[in-house]
């Protein structure tokens, strides 16, 4: 076999390869197949994290702002928002943008989610812009290649407004949302990315629109919180349900979870141990036990709250807006130190986040 790179040992080779940026990926592979071939085992992925070259990308679902235009498409409430989607690597700052999937050149379906697996970013859904009717289409985008490819569709008819959240390894997780009339739904889908199958899940206890999604991954829990079912329609509750994995069963039902019936949009995994933490209120909340407790109070500049994701280790990332048709920002929180800074963002990358989710490259 040829060495990595002529001349130096192949340990020293790796540690090379190790560092290249994840926007790196297609140009490393098309150098020479041996490249190739390291760059896509999976184990390069678990060396990346252990010797601290792992890069933490926050994708999201962005409405796009002319960089000309600081009005128009900044908000959520324009008329037909184009959206598409933004790259924030959180350990350098840095914003990119992805190419859209096949066929969406004139933005994304509206109220599409989107989930990690490995290298792979998963957009499953939304509203097809030309007729707006939901869509079961799903479309993966392979960092490695910068290539999308087509997913088989999610069964079960029409489902919009879903809890979506993966175990950032191989599958994505879905349930609630509504059908096209507008019935709350209990049912639960499970999408292993790498066989392109869909698994029908056991249904939870309760119908839950609009219902907010998180994996627990020291638990290997699918966390369903929030909603309201068909009857209340728009009125949610506070309570949670969580599937477990290794039983395939849904654990009873929190009654309590949220403390108070409130959209639970903002709930996060904060990936350390199973802690949740939302916005609330003005404030970052945080789940201790069964009662959540104030971390931090959001900056002035932040009124309308987008978006939330963890960032890199012991961080919050939040973007919002101070009010209506505002730029949107994003500030990142310490939760050591308890204390706020200002992202660096674009003007391109200040209009509304409609979804997002976090990747480990």
């Amino acid at each position: 076999m040829m060495d990595l790179i002529s001349g130096l040992p192949d340990d020293v080779a790796m540690d090379c390869l190790l560092r290249v940026s994840y926007d790196q990926f297609p140009t490393v592979a098309s150098v020479c197949k041996n490249w190739k071939a390291e760059i896509e085992l999976p184990d390069f992925r678990r060396r990346r994290r252990d010797t601290g070259h792992i890069q933490r990308l926050i994708v999201m679902v962005q409405a796009r702002v002319d960089s000309d235009k600081r009005v128009g498409a900044l908000m959520k409430g324009s008329a037909n928002p184009i959206y598409g989607l933004s790259v924030y690597e959180a350990n350098s700052g840095q914003w990119n943008e992805l190419p859209p999937p096949p066929g969406f050149s004139g933005g994304l379906p509206m109220f599409c989610q989107i989930a990690g697996v490995g290298y792979d970013l998963v957009l499953i859904g939304g509203w097809d812009l030309n007729s707006w009717k939901s869509s079961n289409s799903v479309f993966i985008y392979n960092f490695m290649s910068a290539k999308w490819r087509r997913g088989a569709d999610m069964p079960g008819g029409p489902r919009t407004f879903f809890a979506c959240a993966s175990d950032s390894e191989r599958v994505v997780y879905i349930a609630g949302g509504h059908d096209d009339e507008k019935n709350a739904l209990r049912s639960a889908l499970a999408y292993d990315v790498a066989r392109d199958e869909w698994v029908i899940l056991p249904d939870m206890e309760r119908e839950r629109d609009e219902c907010k999604a998180v994996f627990h991954r020291p638990s290997r829990k699918f966390q369903v919180i929030g909603g309201y079912c068909t009857q209340m329609q728009g009125r949610f509750e506070r309570s949670a349900e969580a599937f477990d994995v290794a039983t395939c069963k849904w654990d009873p039902v929190d009654e309590e979870f949220l403390g108070s019936a409130t959209c639970p949009r903002t709930c996060v995994d904060g990936g350390d141990g199973g802690r949740v933490y939302m916005c609330r209120g003005g404030n970052v909340v945080e789940l201790e036990g069964d009662t959540w407790e104030t971390v931090s109070k959001l900056p002035c500049e932040i009124r309308e709250v987008a978006y939330i994701s963890s960032g890199i280790e012991g961080t919050l990332l939040v973007i919002g807006s101070s009010g209506y048709a505002e730029p949107y920002v994003g500030f990142v929180l310490d939760l050591k130190s308890n204390t706020w800074k200002m992202l660096e963002s674009p003007i391109g990358h200040s209009g509304h986040v409609q979804s997002g989710c976090l990747l480990e490259i």
